[in-house]
């Protein structure tokens, strides 16, 4: 039932404006069951120490404020990160800020991390136990004196609630954050944040999650240090700050992170170049313009043992949960295989040298 009013409502959501459609969203979610449906176990995934009930996760950005995880969960995703959140309150950039792309089925965005704050999130996710994986994406404050510090404390505030923190260096939105990709800031905040997560009761897998604008030079460095500090695994990618020709409408040249199917291609040769770097040091979260079973099992092939997608939910509804799972299910049954792990990395090389 929620589904089918899910679709009958899609329309209408197109037609407000984004942040406004995307609130209305979260108020239906709250209302969602949160009971997940069956899953085929085929589709069943091992990684970063944790067991997901099918491979395919909601990205951050859509749940800021860790507010409907659980219908989230009920929906019928394998897992679900919330955030990127702060440790203070903060409104983000100034409005407008979230711009369609339709015909090109994309978004851009410059939100600048609006969220409202550790402490409020902490004591939503805090009420009762999630049935389900669930992921916390932190970040800095823009005004923040003392960015790795605030990693660190997100890490120590989310200790009991997470089942994995994703560290995030790479929105574009907030002046300086892409600085931290950089070796020598990037492995001091690593070794920080690892300390604090070791310090933790329980210990909670640690993913950092990369721009696809990197170079090789980057890359390298980037997957370097991850090994080096120990991280749990990676997600690439997040928003490109590039503009891929041919997009279309009136809001294609606003500046911002751009994500949606332009990014497909971009962010999953940046994918399958982490995944022939890291070998097999760490399993990969391969996110950027997921749209369809296809696309999911490209991202799998290019080196993903999961993927994450938000942007399509918008122009597809959540219907699109079930029609990727049915593939990825379908495309088992075609190949002759019992698991999605037996094809990951296999197109990595192909995806790595492509030029397009």
């Amino acid at each position: 039932m929620m589904r089918a009013l899910s679709a009958l409502a899609l329309p209408f959501l197109l037609k407000l404006k984004p942040e406004t459609a995307h609130r209305a969203a979260i108020a239906a979610l709250r209302l969602a069951p949160a009971a997940a449906p069956p899953c085929d176990p085929r589709l069943g995934v091992a990684a970063f120490g944790l067991t997901f009930a099918n491979p395919l996760g909601l990205a951050a950005g859509f749940d800021k404020n860790a507010e409907v995880a659980r219908g989230l969960l009920g929906a019928g995703f394998g897992f679900v990160e919330v955030g990127t959140l702060t440790p203070r309150p903060q409104s983000g950039n100034p409005r407008p800020r979230l711009f369609r792309l339709h015909r090109d089925a994309a978004l851009i965005n410059r939100l600048g991390f609006n969220n409202g704050g550790y402490a409020a999130a902490h004591a939503r996710l805090s009420r009762a136990p999630l049935a389900g994986i669930l992921g916390v994406n932190i970040g800095p404050n823009k005004d923040s004196s003392d960015r790795i510090a605030d990693y660190v404390l997100g890490v120590r505030t989310f200790a009991d609630v997470a089942s994995y923190f994703t560290i995030n260096v790479s929105s574009p939105n907030t002046p300086g954050l892409r600085d931290l990709q950089q070796r020598a800031a990037l492995d001091e905040l690593i070794a920080r944040v690892i300390e604090a997560r070791d310090a933790c009761p329980t210990r909670r897998p640690v993913l950092v999650k990369i721009a696809p604008d990197v170079d090789l030079a980057t890359l390298d460095n980037i997957v370097s240090v991850g090994r080096a500090r120990g991280i749990d695994g990676m997600i690439v990618s997040n928003t490109t700050i590039s503009r891929p020709p041919g997009l279309s409408g009136a809001s294609a040249d606003e500046s911002g992170g751009l994500s949606g199917r332009p990014l497909f291609d971009l962010s999953t040769r940046t994918l399958a170049r982490a995944f022939l770097r890291s070998d097999g040091a760490f399993a990969l979260i391969g996110c950027g313009g997921v749209d369809s079973a296809a696309a999911a099992l490209a991202k799998i092939e290019a080196g993903a043992s999961l993927v994450q997608l938000y942007t399509a939910l918008i122009y597809r509804g959540p219907g699109l949960i079930d029609e990727i799972l049915c593939g990825l299910a379908h495309a088992l049954d075609a190949r002759r295989i019992a698991r999605l792990n037996e094809i990951v990395g296999a197109a990595a090389p192909d995806w790595a040298t492509a030029k397009n």
